[in-house]
């Protein structure tokens, strides 16, 4: 008997795997096949399952004669990716439901296959991990330190830039860190191609995490490269040139320049492959009864959460609410609306509510808006793609600052300085939840999956105010201050009133 006659089995549970799992949870691998399609920065998702169903042909000889040999307790890590994926559809975070589809995968194929046919898969099976679309939580940290690291080089060139966070100006132009200049995607599609490099070349583990370890770091340094670079010619040639489409050019070029300078470290830590002679006898197959009943046992891990999604995701009709904005406390007036043109968006929500008011006569307003939100679902939640109190992505309105802050009266907040045509607009913002206030958008998140999870009102809201800085954003902040601590208890309490019109 040949020693490949395993082989067959194992491709067909690996296909009824996928196709049972991915079936189950059909819309959320769609997105994530639409991701790969439109997104630039994930595109390499697309030769995922390629490369994937090329690495168990390739490991075919290593199988032998090797059947699969189901493992019921991996039921329980696959219940739990299913759990994570239950959480992540309650609270709409994409991320959390993509990686939870591959997790539910990795354990049902393992389950399905065994210990030994999973141990010699294990990297094929980890490198569908490649194909969930999720790193945009590295843009800011990397945007940050892109900016950085081109200053601190065109000051060492001698060139005199002025910078405000991600933004600078040289003398003949302004350049901005952008979302494309982070180098996320260098990164990522970096660490994947390396880790198929170093899974294909080396032997040692130690090599191969080495390998990883350059893959991460070397496009890092590098896109710090090609963003000095490519403001330095655009310095020297007087913006003649590395300015639109060759700007986008010289990055893939330099992309390309990496990737081969990757392969040429790699291949100087070259090791022999290693052929390990395939099993000479054919392995018996387990007993029918106990397959089948781990097979179903793991095969219903995953079934009982899209189901249980559509139960707990229940629409709530429209609804009158009151949201109150609080009277001028003493010393404070307010003033026409229109003194303050800029508005949050916060798509959604049950109720918003506006209102500008001023110190004394004179002094520039400040902004207070309120959005209230209940039963919130993918197209009415607070913290979801567009919401937010500055518009990061709109056209014409930079942030150029964003940190951290405690107000006077003892609330932390967000504060972010923004400019625009109309000029420096400073923005703090915090979100009311079950009676608190809550700074980090990840906090709101868990604690908002938590109350629909166990069927409890999920009401929040955003508190957005606003002013005008000028030059002056230490003044600002003042200003802002001061109008929080006047107000801070009656804007709580009218936020915290709305509930009160929830339908009984």
């Amino acid at each position: 008997m040949s020693p490949r006659s395993g082989f067959p089995a194992v491709m067909l549970t690996i296909f009824l795997g996928l196709v049972w799992t991915v079936g189950w949870y059909w819309q959320t691998a769609q997105e994530m096949a639409g991701i790969w399609w439109r997104s630039d920065t994930y595109a390499h998702g697309l030769a995922v399952l390629p490369i994937f169903v090329w690495l168990i042909w390739r490991a075919r000889d290593r199988m032998g004669g090797l059947q699969p040999q189901p493992v019921a307790w991996l039921a329980l890590p696959a219940a739990m990716a299913g759990l994570l994926w239950l959480v992540g559809g309650l609270v709409s975070v994409a991320a959390a439901q993509h990686f939870a589809l591959v997790a539910m995968l990795f354990c049902v194929l393992v389950g399905c296959l065994g210990w030994k046919l999973g141990r010699i898969l294990l990297f094929p099976l980890l490198f569908l991990f490649f194909g969930v679309p999720i790193g945009d939580f590295m843009l800011p940290t990397l945007m940050h330190y892109t900016a950085e690291f081109t200053v601190w080089a065109l000051r060492l060139s001698g060139v005199p830039v002025y910078q405000e966070g991600l933004h600078f100006v040289v003398p003949n132009g302004r350049w901005s860190v952008v979302e494309a200049c982070s180098g996320s995607r260098y990164l990522i599609a970096s660490l994947m191609v390396g880790a198929l490099y170093a899974y294909l070349n080396y032997r040692s583990l130690r090599r191969r995490l080495l390998f990883m370890l350059v893959a991460a770091i070397v496009p890092i340094l590098a896109n710090w490269l090609r963003a000095y670079m490519i403001v330095m010619i655009g310095y020297l040639s007087d913006n003649t040139l590395a300015v639109g489409v060759d700007h986008l050019l010289y990055g893939w070029v330099f992309f390309g320049v990496v990737i081969f300078l990757l392969f040429w470290i790699g291949a100087r830590w070259h090791e022999e492959p290693f052929h390990p002679a395939p099993a000479a006898v054919v392995e018996a197959a387990p007993a029918r009864a106990r397959a089948l009943g781990a097979g179903l046992v793991l095969a219903f891990a995953v079934l009982p959460f899209p189901p249980l999604l559509r139960a707990l995701d229940v629409p709530v009709a429209a609804f009158p609410v009151s949201l109150a904005m609080p009277a001028p406390a003493q010393g404070w007036d307010a003033v026409d609306r229109a003194a303050i043109a800029y508005r949050p968006v916060y798509a959604g929500a049950r109720a918003e509510a506006f209102e500008a008011y001023a110190e004394g006569g004179g002094t520039p307003p400040v902004g207070l808006f309120a959005a209230w939100y209940y039963a919130q679902r993918d197209d009415s939640e607070m913290l979801s793609w567009g919401n937010g109190p500055v518009p990061l992505r709109e056209q014409g309105i930079d942030v150029l600052r964003r940190e951290v802050h405690t107000a006077s009266s003892g609330v932390t907040l967000v504060q972010s300085l923004m400019t625009s045509p109309q000029g420096q607009l400073l923005v703090w913002h915090v979100y009311r939840l079950d009676g608190r206030n809550v700074y980090r958008d990840s906090e709101v998140k868990i604690q908002l999956a938590i109350e629909r999870l166990f069927g409890r009102e999920d009401a929040s809201a955003a508190i957005v105010l606003m002013t005008p800085a000028g030059d002056d954003a230490a003044r600002a902040a003042r200003r802002l201050d001061d109008f929080l601590r006047a107000h801070l208890s009656a804007i709580e309490q009218g936020v915290d009133r709305a509930s009160q019109s929830i339908p009984q």
